[in-house]
């Protein structure tokens, strides 16, 4: 029999390895057929049925690992990081706290707990998890970035572009890091930008849309112009490659740390909020978007009421 058990647990763990959940599921059934009380089968187990997407069954055999081994901290924290996924965050916060204090040392422990805290709405405690998570990993990109965006979402966009910098210096092409750097910067460009002129400081003429332009006086609100619908065009062309781009390879990245879930549990616990990470990405580029778009605004009014140049006309 332990023969028979080794021999399945090893063929389920190379079709995990090879992305095949399904296959990996089988023969890890089979095995807790042969050992139902072995931890590293339903760890296994669990992490083919997060592959497959049955988060509710992932859920069950991650919470069976800490009740045969209740001092596995990994266990606790992957059961913590399915919670998150299926929206049951007060389980999701209590799985992560007891994985926690079995392993204070492991930031994706810290970073999914301040996922867990954000979706509940408790935005500082969530900004001392993420705090944590970048203290114990400073390389931890997806830590940088959450963090970031939950600063940025806070109003403190001098705090969000250092911690985008960060998630970018660890990982250059972070594209998600690069677009939230550019919002967080627009953001503080425009709460530091230059105040409204007074009332009667400029002759404004009125809006004439067939009016001659004058090359003087409409030509740098011609090159904003300009500028502005290409950086609209740039964000458009971002927000379709996320899109296109984002999801696949965080699947395929999350497939390949599953050969060894167990000694994998914290890249398997990053892996799984990298989905995530690809929505806030999108409502990311959508706030960038928004702003773009009432830049171009902005400057097209300017054009339509610029001040005029003729002289008063002589009586």
């Amino acid at each position: 029999m332990a023969e028979q058990f080794e021999l399945l647990s090893q063929k389920a763990r190379q079709a995990l390895a090879e992305g095949n959940g399904a296959m990996a599921r089988t023969y890890y059934l089979q095995a807790l057929a042969e050992r139902a009380d072995s931890p590293d089968a339903h760890y296994g187990l669990a992490t083919a049925c997060f592959l497959l997407n049955e988060l509710e069954t992932a859920a069950f055999h991650f919470k069976e690992v800490t009740r045969i081994d209740p001092l596995r901290a990994g266990a606790h924290i992957n059961l913590g990081a399915v919670y998150n996924r299926l929206g049951q965050l007060e389980d999701a916060i209590k799985a992560l706290r007891r994985g926690i204090q079995l392993d204070n040392r492991r930031a994706e422990a810290y970073y999914n707990l301040g996922l867990a805290y954000r979706r509940s709405g408790q935005a500082e405690l969530a900004m001392q998890a993420y705090r944590e998570a970048t203290r114990l990993n400073p390389r931890m990109a997806d830590a940088h970035y959450n963090l970031a965006n939950l600063l940025l979402d806070m109003g403190r966009f001098s705090q969000a572009i250092a911690h985008y910098k960060q998630a970018m210096e660890v990982s250059p092409n972070f594209e998600k890091a690069k677009l939230g750097l550019q919002q967080a910067e627009a953001a503080l460009k425009a709460e530091s930008g230059e105040k409204p002129a007074a009332a009667g400081d400029v002759k404004v003429s009125n809006v004439n849309l067939e009016r001659n332009l004058d090359p003087v006086i409409d030509g740098p609100v011609l090159t904003a112009l300009h500028k502005a619908t290409i950086v609209f065009e740039n964000y458009g062309r971002d927000f379709v490659k996320i899109l296109e781009s984002d999801i696949e390879p965080a699947i395929k990245e999350l497939s390949s740390t599953l050969l060894y879930p167990d000694k994998a549990s914290g890249e398997l616990s990053e892996r799984l909020e990298r989905f995530e990470a690809a929505m806030d990405s999108l409502r990311a580029m959508q706030k960038n978007l928004q702003v773009s778009m009432k830049k171009l605004k902005e400057i097209n009014e300017r054009l339509l009421t610029t001040p005029t140049a003729s002289a008063e006309a002589p009586h």
